[in-house]
C-alpha cells in the first residue's frame, strides 16, 4: 500500500545478532522516532493498532524485532505480509560478514544467542538461515561489517531523518572490487572499463574527488555515453521505486580499488539524480581511505 502525505511511519528493525540493532535503536531514538526494542514478534501488530490510535502523537513508529525464538520466525513474516496489506510498514535489516560478528561476540565475551553447545560460527550460520526469507522481504539491507557504532548512526541519519522531504533516499557508493562488492547495493556498476588513473604517476596519489582525476576519468571515451545511458536507465526504476512507495535504494559503483574511477563516476551519477523531482542523494566512498 503506497504512503500517503500525513501517514504514520512505521520502521520494524531486525536482522543478525551483533550486527548493529541497538545502534540503530539509539540512532532512530535521537531522530525522534519512538523505539520499542527487543520486541517479542507477537507483539507487532498489537504496537501498530495501538500507534494508530495514539495518531499524531506518533507519528514515526519504530520496533526492534528479535526473531531468534522457536517458532516465531514464520509468524514474523506472515504478520508483514498482512500488515503490508492495509499499511506502509518499511523493514530495515541489519547484516554482516561471519568475521565481523565473531570479532564483535568476542569483544564482549559472549556466546552467540542460538549456538546452543556448537561454535560461535554454527549459532551464526543457523540465524542466518532462519532469517532468509525476512531478508528477502526486507527494504532496506545494511552491511555493517565495516561500520563501527559512530558510522552506523550516521547511516541511520542518511536513511531515516527528515525522510518526509523526499519520495526516494538515493545513496551512491562508490567502492573497490578487490575490497568485495557491498552487500546492501540494489544496483551495482562496474567502472573498470575505463583507463585507471593509477597509472598516471602524477594522478596517483590523488582521489577522484580532485578535479584533475575527475576530469581525466570523465574525458576517457565511453565515460558520459556510461553516465547518460546509466542514470537514464535507473531513473526509470526510481520512478517505480517511488510508485511502488520503496523509498531508499543504493546504487554502488566500482572500480579496482575505489579510490579513482568509481569515485569520479559516483559524483557524476550523484549530480544527474539529484535533478530528479522527489530524490534526495547521497553520497558515500566505501574505500577511499583504504590503501
Amino acid at each position: 500500500m503506497n504512503a500517503t502525505a500525513g501517514e504514520q511511519e512505521v520502521l520494524v528493525v531486525t536482522g543478525l545478532s551483533g550486527a548493529g540493532r541497538s545502534t540503530v535503536a539509539d540512532a532512530l531514538e535521537d531522530l525522534g522516532w519512538y523505539v520499542v526494542d527487543n520486541l517479542p514478534p507477537q507483539m507487532l501488530r498489537p504496537l501498530i493498532e495501538l500507534a494508530e490510535r495514539a495518531g499524531n502523537a506518533l507519528p514515526r513508529v519504530a520496533a526492534v524485532v528479535d526473531v531468534r525464538g522457536r517458532n516465531l520466525f514464520e509468524d514474523v513474516v506472515q504478520t508483514l505480509d498482512e500488515l503490508r496489506t492495509a499499511r506502509a510498514v518499511r523493514v530495515l535489516f541489519l547484516e554482516a560478514t561471519d568475521d565481523a560478528l565473531v570479532r564483535r561476540f568476542e569483544s564482549v565475551r559472549r556466546p552467540h544467542p542460538l549456538q546452543g553447545d556448537g561454535t560461535l560460527l554454527d549459532g551464526i550460520a543457523q540465524e542466518r538461515r532462519r532469517l532468509q526469507e525476512l531478508r528477502a522481504a526486507s527494504d532496506v539491507i545494511v552491511d555493517t561489517s565495516t561500520l563501527n557504532v559512530h558510522d552506523l548512526a550516521n547511516r541511520v541519519h542518511e536513511l531515516f531523518a527528515d525522510d518526509s522531504r523526499a519520495a526516494l533516499q538515493l545513496i551512491i557508493m562508490s567502492f573497490g572490487y578487490k575490497y568485495g562488492i557491498p552487500t546492501d547495493a540494489d544496483f551495482v556498476a562496474d567502472v573498470r572499463f575505463l583507463p585507471n588513473p593509477y597509472w598516471v604517476p602524477e594522478l596517483r596519489p590523488l582521489t577522484g574527488a580532485d578535479p584533475d582525476v575527475s576530469e581525466y576519468v570523465l574525458g576517457r571515451a565511453g565515460a558520459e555515453d556510461f553516465i547518460e545511458a546509466y542514470s537514464g536507465a535507473l531513473s526509470v526504476a526510481f520512478a517505480g521505486y517511488q510508485r511502488e512507495n520503496k523509498r531508499h535504494a543504493t546504487v554502488a559503483v566500482g572500480c579496482t580499488g575505489g579510490k579513482h574511477r568509481s569515485v569520479a563516476i559516483s559524483r557524476a551519477l550523484a549530480d544527474r539524480f539529484a535533478a530528479l523531482p522527489g530524490v534526495m542523494v547521497s553520497v558515500r566512498h566505501r574505500d577511499l581511505g583504504r590503501e
